[in-house]
């Protein structure tokens, strides 16, 4: 089965990105084919300086790497590689509606946030469908919020093979990820680059600890049960089995504590946790001809696999040279 998956290179990645997918994702290429991208594509519509650009899209592979990505099972590969999947985003948007795109929550959301209305945020979902329908890939992993991109590209897919009666498309199943971590930022909310309220993984310590220790809580003092549900035992528990979660909950609600006790925890097993991964990832940093040559290679495995299926759109449609 071959799965598909991006990552936008618009900022540093952090824990709400390691736990809430990117774990989960790179177990999957235990037993699939996998292809996963740096969409420095779609940054565009949020990152308007190029070297910023090299340096986040640089990170992301970096990153993928550190958290175990193995480059001889998966291809890993800079999206604007690929170029073929710009002209597949051209033909698959002469046949989109207007109205598809305009009912997108993810448009309407961006500007709600108070993002600009271009065309590139408006016609994302389009660029979208090409990334995944170029390499007709099985499955696509999504949260249960994420299904609506998803049904776009079905859709798109769709209406391209209706419109010129050819069956050129695969239609992607959503792989649904059941039992994702939805990781609380700093301030409660869902940890996000948007809502600056993030943790890094690989980030400065100092930077790490000052995140960890400005977790929000309640005023409850040093004597006082605590509520578990607080965003700060959330964290805490990322890095704690279930007995020990079980221990710490009962501690929380009848003995002696202090916040900043556990803020403290949450940092020491933070680090102890990502250290392997902080290793290996700085191992490929001071290498970056080899980190290069892994990027290469990912959009030579890639651009082979999306030759014929561009191909075939191009034949469908009766573009290029006469036959």
């Amino acid at each position: 089965m071959r799965v598909l998956s991006g990552t936008q290179p618009s900022g540093e990645l952090h824990i709400g990105n390691y736990f809430g997918a990117l774990r989960q994702y790179l177990a999957l290429q235990e037993d699939h084919e996998c292809l996963y991208f740096i969409a420095d594509y779609h940054s565009m519509t949020s990152v308007r300086d190029g070297k910023e650009r090299v340096k986040l899209t640089r990170d992301v592979a970096l990153d993928y790497l550190g958290c175990g990505l193995d480059p001889q099972r998966s291809i890993l590969y800079r999206q604007s590689d690929v170029p073929e999947v710009c002209e597949l985003s051209w033909i698959l948007s002469t046949i989109t509606p207007m109205g598809l795109l305009e009912r997108c929550h993810a448009y309407k959301d961006k500007l709600a946030q108070g993002a600009s209305p271009d065309h590139g945020l408006f016609a994302y979902p389009v660029l979208m469908a090409a990334d995944i329908l170029l390499f007709h890939s099985d499955k696509v992993p999504v949260g249960q919020d994420q299904k609506q991109h998803l049904e776009v590209t079905r859709d798109l897919a769709q209406r391209f093979n209706h419109a010129y009666g050819e069956e050129v498309f695969v239609l992607p199943e959503p792989y649904i990820l059941e039992h994702l971590a939805v990781v609380p930022g700093t301030d409660g909310r869902k940890m996000s680059k948007s809502y600056g309220n993030t943790i890094s993984m690989f980030g400065a310590p100092k930077k790490i600890k000052k995140a960890i220790m400005g977790v929000t809580t309640d005023s409850a003092g040093m004597e006082d049960p605590k509520e578990w549900n607080q965003t700060v035992f959330q964290l805490w528990s990322l890095f704690a089995d279930k007995a020990e979660q079980e221990e710490m909950k009962q501690r929380a609600a009848t003995e002696s504590m202090g916040y900043g006790h556990v803020k403290q925890e949450i940092h020491e097993r933070l680090v102890n946790y990502f250290a392997p991964m902080r290793e290996r990832r700085e191992a490929w940093e001071s290498r970056p001809d080899d980190l290069e040559d892994i990027l290469a290679d990912g959009a030579k495995r890639a651009r082979a696999l999306a030759a014929p299926v561009l191909s075939a759109a191009r034949n469908a449609t009766g573009l290029g040279a006469l036959r």
